[in-house]
């Protein structure tokens, strides 16, 4: 028989959000940090009124790509271009620093509790916590410059750019570790379906934008049909990167938002599809991160390395991409704001980590820890970043000269 609790769910979650998004607008924060703590409120980790289904799941998925399309569409392909280089240093020292830092301080914390169960090297254990620390959810942070008008200044652009390329070292990185353990896994194999991703991409991208092009300066009666053919064009995109060439389907759709960029119907596709974003897919995407966060019980030797392990996860993501952006010659104000901006693990964390357990190079006792991390920095990542792109107030003095 057919279930209808899922029309409950979605009620409990766009009302829970929407609240939740007020209050913490009130006090001077995002509205998506008060989306994100309605899915811990009432998910597993406290109140448990609702669960993560499949119906959740995959809505859930469909929130993010089209989160992504439209950072897409509303992205300038020249700064992108310019900031190409820079944002290459900025993700590869985003990623070699948490890499290191978690390394480190799985090698000088080292507990028993945390290899139980576990094979392979304590080397290759240790190097696996590091490569959990250079995830990056860049959702949360995309939603968040979008709120405050800030994705398109040179900092949002280079964050962008490095996200991208921090997903493709990231897979690569995951990649030769998992290589190590399974020997199904071929490194070389999935190097060269990631080239082959980017060629591909190229290519359909140069001959879908004179089709979408050609199309917009003919056609001048419905232009509702533009929208149905980006969106196909999107989720297109989004499955042939995921399942043929294993990149993240949101870079697919990144890059199908990127491509149609610059058509004339560009404004026209961004604002319908922002409705249906705002009104339903990315309340219930940022809600779903909430929900997949189950608080285990842990003694107190893992939760002080859960401390260190969240402060680390977010110290070398500010560092490292931040001495990355200097180094490009960006300001010391851009370059804290682009590390703030790399600091949300998210569901992506959870994911790698899952991973690691599943080839034993990680014990059940460390998703502990990891949840932790993921919990905080998806938090404080968007404060973080309103602080960063905060103005300055400006010092008003007020000079009297009053003789008596």
């Amino acid at each position: 028989m057919l279930s209808y609790k899922f029309l409950l769910d979605l009620a409990l979650i766009l009302l829970s959000t929407k609240v939740l998004g007020l209050i913490t607008r009130k006090f001077q924060m995002p509205q998506v940090v008060g989306a994100l703590l309605a899915g811990l409120i009432l998910g597993p980790a406290m109140l448990n009124i609702l669960s993560e289904t499949d119906f959740i799941i995959q809505l859930s998925e469909l929130g993010v790509i089209v989160l992504m399309f439209n950072a897409g569409l509303e992205s300038d392909l020249e700064e992108l271009k310019k900031t190409g280089k820079a944002s290459f240093i900025i993700a590869l020292l985003g990623v070699i620093i948490p890499l290191i830092g978690g390394f480190a301080i799985a090698h000088f914390y080292a507990i028993p509790e945390l290899s139980e169960g576990t094979s392979g090297t304590v080397f290759l254990q240790n190097i696996f916590i590091g490569i959990i620390l250079t995830a990056t959810s860049v959702s949360i942070t995309v939603e968040t410059l979008k709120e405050m008008g800030k994705l398109n200044t040179s900092a949002g652009t280079a964050i962008l750019g490095a996200a991208i390329i921090d997903d493709i070292l990231g897979i690569i990185a995951l990649t030769v570790i998992s290589s190590l353990t399974d020997t199904s896994v071929k490194v070389g194999f999935v190097l060269m379906k990631i080239a082959g991703f980017f060629i591909f991409a190229i290519i359909v991208g140069v001959l879908s934008y004179k089709i979408f092009n050609a199309w917009s300066n003919y056609e001048n009666r419905d232009r509702r049909r533009f929208i149905i053919a980006s969106f196909v064009f999107c989720l297109l995109l989004s499955y042939i990167s995921e399942e043929v060439f294993n990149v993240a389907d949101i870079t697919g759709a990144f890059i199908a938002g990127l491509v149609l960029s610059n058509i004339d119907r560009k404004e026209f596709i961004s604002n319908r599809l922002n409705i249906v974003s705002y009104a339903l897919l990315s309340p219930v995407f940022f809600a779903s991160i909430g929900l997949k966060i189950v608080l285990p019980v842990m003694d107190f030797n893992i939760v002080i390395f859960a401390a260190l392990l969240t402060v680390i996860a977010v110290l070398t993501k500010i560092i490292g991409a931040g001495i990355g952006a200097r180094l490009c010659k960006f300001s010391a104000r851009e370059s804290y704001q682009i590390g703030v901006g790399m600091v949300s693990r998210g569901e992506v964390a959870l994911i790698v980590a899952s991973k690691g357990a599943a080839l034993g190079l990680i014990s059940t006792a460390m998703l502990g820890p990891v949840v932790i991390v993921v919990v905080v920095t998806t938090i404080i990542a968007p404060i973080l970043l309103k602080l960063a792109f905060r103005k300055k107030k400006e010092k008003v003095i007020i000079e009297t000269n009053a003789s008596r």
